[in-house]
């Protein structure tokens, strides 16, 4: 296949920046780069322009970085809720996805964020709170905090309250004090002993 060198007047994701001098195929230069602006054929006149291409670029750099600067500083103090579908056990059924979290960014925040800046180490298979480390810039990271949580409510244990003392619990009857407690005997008077007589009742003078 026939290359071709050109020199890209745009920032293309892949394959360059601006004033940059690269080698592309014969068919894509001149069917897509070379239409849409994109690219110029490397030509004495065309060199001529390298320096303000250049100053273009140091300028979009600058206001990029300073861009992913501030962002990143807004997305520290943000914490992202992805909800994910679990079993009965709170077991995730798959994982999260960097897309899911650029998608959450952008409903929750209204942040726009390619998801191939969001670098995960791991995948993420537990509900809970996470750190995801973002790579804004080539000069800029930072991380955001995610909260994991279920779809479906996860079932909480049932706990059987203890049983009540019934009243007639002989544990919980009520002993008498030493003062308080009767002997009772069956011994027999002895000789010149006598038995006390009860007590009569106070007759009542009739009316």
């Amino acid at each position: 296949m026939a290359k071709t060198e050109v020199i890209l007047t745009s920032n293309i994701v892949g394959l360059g920046a601006e004033s940059d001098h690269v080698k592309v195929a014969a068919g894509y230069a001149r069917n897509y780069l070379f239409p849409h602006a994109l690219a110029v054929p490397v030509t004495g006149a065309n060199k001529r322009r390298l320096e303000s291409l250049r100053q273009r670029r140091a300028e979009r750099e600058s206001s990029e970085l300073n861009t992913m600067t501030d962002l990143s500083k807004s997305l520290h103090k943000l914490l992202a809720v992805i909800k994910v579908k679990t079993g009965d056990d709170g077991k995730i059924f798959g994982t999260v996805t960097s897309g899911m979290i650029a998608d959450e960014l952008k409903h929750q925040f209204d942040v726009t964020l390619d998801k191939k800046k969001i670098h995960l180490e791991l995948p993420i298979r537990a509900l809970g709170e996470h750190e995801v480390e973002l790579h804004l810039h080539a000069d800029v990271k930072a991380t955001l905090k995610i909260r994991v949580e279920s779809q479906n409510p996860l079932p909480t244990p049932t706990t059987v309250p203890a049983p009540e003392a019934r009243r007639d619990d002989p544990r919980h009857e009520r002993r008498p004090r030493r003062s308080e407690q009767v002997v009772i005997t069956d011994r027999r008077p002895g000789k010149g002993e006598r038995i006390p007589k009860p007590e009569k009742a106070a007759k009542v003078p009739k009316a």
